[in-house]
């Protein structure tokens, strides 16, 4: 089965995460190419560390040769901005990424992009999908690799220094060199440590990496920079004395951050952070984008700012083409993916680590105290998550009671409204919220509530998981 989600085709290596699968998802999107007449521009190729990401990658290239599509191949382990960045700047109408980003170590995936480097939007997806049900196996067209080479209808790229080279234009690097910061990162054995190693010594930064070797296996954990994935970083960042401690997720498109003492510094904190640094100390403007299940602190920012703050389903497709339509400033979710106007059209965990480097530097607080300015004028925004793995069975249940029935537990404040635009969210009257929604790449439902204490929202999360049995 090949389902896309929110973040992409993703499956469990061996289930649906198969030769045969990936040969018919790059067979149809190849027949989606030819009936746009766009065969001549390049399609552009990439993949992460994951367990047979390399090897799949070429089993893409392999049949795109054999369609005699012109590919650009990134043939070492790349963050996903760059490939997005080669789309974005190499005039390629698609390309791909072999990753399961963030997803647990048995899984893997493809993410498609399409012309300006942006994640490809639902209606693509839904057309590469009514494609691989009008084909089979034997409908798909193959070059060996190799003969694909020699040919040189499969090409090699290394677009790495460009891309450092796009983010180190926009830094302040002579502000940066002034504070001598010293820098601990953890890539999650992931695929960020060359690139953004390489910025932060341009920057005369200080860097040590823990957490850089290839490891398929993630050492035992989910690769997403979390508070509970983080406490190695957290714990060495204050017995060893650096100024920050910076994690991106296997794919490097999302962030983690570490204070100096030792914090975690949660992803809508750090989109709220960036938000004020780039309006009030670098004079850009412009409206914010977010999803449904990120702080709505982000809105208080861009009233402030005479701005609006966007709200979209999940999926990071949907911010990007918010973000286009408005000209936004800055787009993010509480996972921790956000990108700046200006830069490639989709998330990127190097670009936001440089510039919360150089906001440091810059504003020469550090990044409690200056979150902690932001909420005593706009006011306290917590969050609790819950995730949940589930039965079939359960799921449908829990479909029907939310969405069909559309019941819900009685609340001890009083509810403004519920939207259904992506799962349930309510809306209190107090500006604070629930969501309850189905994670698009993995059996999960999720919880999230934003109050302006962490009781009050324990307290109406505790309601909630009660009313859902779970």
């Amino acid at each position: 089965m090949i389902k896309f989600g929110t973040g992409g085709f993703r499956a469990i290596i061996g289930d649906d995460f198969t030769k045969a699968n990936i040969d018919l998802l790059t067979q149809a999107t190849v027949n989606k190419i030819i009936k746009e007449n766009a065969q001549d521009k390049p399609f552009i190729v990439g993949y992460d560390r994951r367990f047979l990401s390399d090897t799949a990658a070429k089993w893409v290239c392999e049949v795109l040769a054999g369609n005699g599509i012109q590919t650009q191949f990134i043939n070492y382990d790349a963050p996903t901005p760059i490939i997005m960045y080669v789309v974005e700047n190499s005039g390629a109408k698609y390309g791909m990424a072999v990753t399961a980003s963030h997803n647990p170590a048995e899984y893997n995936g493809i993410k498609v992009f399409t012309e300006g480097g942006r994640d490809a939007t639902e209606v693509v997806t839904n057309e590469i999908e009514a494609e691989i049900a009008k084909i089979s196996i034997n409908d798909v067209k193959y070059m060996d690799y190799d003969e694909a080479i020699a040919k040189g209808i499969v090409t090699i790229i290394n677009p790495k220094n460009e891309y450092i080279d796009s983010i180190l234009s926009v830094i302040d690097i002579e502000k940066v060199k002034s504070r001598n910061l010293k820098v601990l990162l953890d890539p999650m054995y992931g695929v960020s440590r060359t690139s953004l190693q390489t910025i932060l010594l341009t920057c005369r930064c200080e860097v040590d990496v823990i957490n850089d070797r290839h490891d398929a296996l993630f050492g035992g954990r989910l690769p997403s920079p979390s508070a509970k994935t983080l406490k190695r970083l957290s714990q060495l960042v204050v017995e060893d004395g650096y100024d920050l401690g910076i994690a991106t997720d296997g794919d490097a498109d999302r962030i983690g951050l570490i204070d100096a003492k030792g914090n975690f510094i949660h992803p809508n904190d750090i989109l709220v952070l960036l938000y004020y640094y780039l309006t009030q100390y670098k004079g850009w403007s412009g409206p914010a984008v977010r999803n449904i299940a990120t702080t709505h602190l982000l809105d208080k920012l861009a009233k402030s700012f005479s701005q609006q703050c966007y709200e979209v389903p999940v999926g990071f497709k949907h911010i990007s083409s918010k973000m286009e339509e408005t000209n936004a400033l800055i787009g993010g979710e509480s996972s921790g993916g956000l990108t700046v106007r200006g830069h490639i059209r989709g998330k990127d965990g190097i670009y936001a680590a440089s510039l919360l480097v150089e906001m440091l530097c810059v504003i020469g607080k550090p990044l409690t105290e200056i979150l902690d300015d932001i909420k005593a004028q706009f006011g306290q925004h917590e969050m609790t998550e819950f995730d949940c793995r589930f039965s079939h069975e359960k799921k449908a249940e829990l479909q029907h009671l939310l969405f069909q029935e559309k019941k819900l537990p009685e609340f001890p404040i009083e509810v403004e409204k519920v939207s259904y635009m992506d799962g349930c969210k309510v809306y209190f009257k107090n500006g604070g919220w629930i969501i309850c929604r189905f994670s698009g790449t993995e059996p999960v439902i999720r919880v999230f509530c934003e109050q302006a204490t962490m009781e009050q929202a324990s307290t109406i999360t505790k309601v909630m998981l009660d009313f859902l049995g779970l």
